[in-house]
């Protein structure tokens, strides 16, 4: 066993030096001082960045198939009535969604941007009051009603029972409501004079959409849109303006769910209209997004870059259809962000390079300080002896 212990004791790496051959020294003192506060505040400072989370972020090709877009919006319009308001989206898949009502809703606003009333669906409801019959006669005692379309039925067995189905089936021939005054339903609805109420009024439009994820885009614009040959125009002609002003704010604009830290680039975007009427354009390109947390709860999501371009009918566009629109296009990049801990092999080793560098840079200024004071010593010696 003995010659175990010697064998140990002859691979000892630090030899031991007695005490009597110590020499302190004031130097030293203060060196040893400064070099313990550096390595506290090194040391703190390590472990700071060990408690705290990092971001690791990637960038992968984005191989998903058959997933849907999901568009939340809040925008405000202080200058469009919510009667004339509608949301429109479309892509390059051909496909089409009109007037789009579902989880969409609106704020009436005054000129202050107080909120005068909030509503989900269109104008009103149906006040059936011996209503004007598909076959032209009034509504009979215990006949069924099934209001005309005025012409714009698809099929013998359609019925427009309130104003809003009038417009519907005028959209779908691609036909304009020139005066809604001489529509039944329309007439006993309401319809005009509520328009009416609204003038001078703004609207403030929030809610969803859900789309298909290619390229496309989604516009808000006054009156339900159609489509008449080759160009995009809207009903209710009748209440048309010269001019539309379609200064709004984006209060919030995204695509997927929020991911913490991130800031979109339209949320509080404000523009006014300066010019007489026109179209008002925003290019999107939307990037996949994963976000995961520290917990390992995951965020599928979107972030996107934004140019805008305004066109007026100024500069020759004539056949413009007044709104704001958002043309929005995928990339095919995804970028992952994953939050995680450092590992803590990784900060035992910060630590132990923190210790052993100041140790070893303390030594050295120490070994020079103490020699320069030795050889100044000497030399001071050496002048008085002569």
């Amino acid at each position: 066993m003995d010659k175990v212990f010697n064998k140990l004791r002859n691979l000892d790496a630090y030899p031991k030096i007695n005490e009597d051959f110590y020499n302190r020294t004031l130097s030293g003192g203060v060196i040893t001082l400064v070099s313990s506060i550096v390595m506290l505040l090194l040391f703190f400072s390590e472990f700071r960045l060990y408690l705290h989370t990092v971001t690791e972020t990637r960038l992968i090709v984005d191989t998903s198939r058959g997933e849907k877009l999901h568009i939340n919006f809040d925008v405000t319009f202080p200058a469009i009535r919510c009667s004339l308001l509608s949301v429109d989206a479309m892509d390059i898949s051909g496909e089409q969604h009109l007037d789009i009502r579902h989880d969409i809703f609106k704020k009436r606003i005054d000129s202050h941007g107080n909120v005068i009333e909030v509503r989900q669906e269109g104008i009103g409801a149906p006040k059936v009051e011996k209503p004007l019959q598909r076959h032209g006669g009034r509504l009979e005692h215990n006949e069924t009603y099934c209001g005309t379309c005025f012409g714009a039925e698809m099929s013998d067995d359609d019925c427009c029972n309130s104003c809003e189905e009038v417009r519907e089936a005028y959209r779908k021939r691609g036909w304009a409501i020139t005066n809604p005054d001489l529509i039944d339903q329309c007439k006993r609805e309401g319809f005009i004079q509520k328009i009416k109420d609204e003038e001078g009024e703004g609207c403030n439009i929030h809610g969803s959409l859900e789309v298909n994820k290619v390229a496309g885009n989604f516009h808000f614009s006054p009156g339900k849109s159609f489509h008449h040959s080759i160009v995009h125009l809207s009903d209710l002609l009748a209440f048309q303006m010269d001019t539309y002003n379609i200064s709004h704010t984006i209060n919030k604009l995204s695509f997927g769910a929020s991911i913490p830290g991130v800031v979109n680039p339209l949320d509080k975007v404000h523009w006014v209209q300066e010019t007489p009427n026109g179209m008002y354009q925003y290019f999107l390109k939307v990037v996949p997004t994963i976000y995961t947390n520290i917990r390992g709860h995951k965020i599928n999501s979107n972030q996107f870059s934004v140019t805008e371009h305004y066109k007026s009918t100024e500069l020759g566009h004539f056949n413009l259809h007044p709104g704001v629109f958002f043309f929005y296009d995928l990339s095919p990049i995804k970028v992952t962000f994953t939050e995680e801990h450092v590992p803590f092999l990784h900060f035992l080793t910060s630590v132990s390079a923190i210790i052993g560098g100041i140790f070893t840079v303390a030594g050295l200024v120490d070994s020079f300080v103490y020699h320069g004071q030795k050889a100044l010593k000497k030399k001071i010696e050496l002048g008085k002896f002569i």
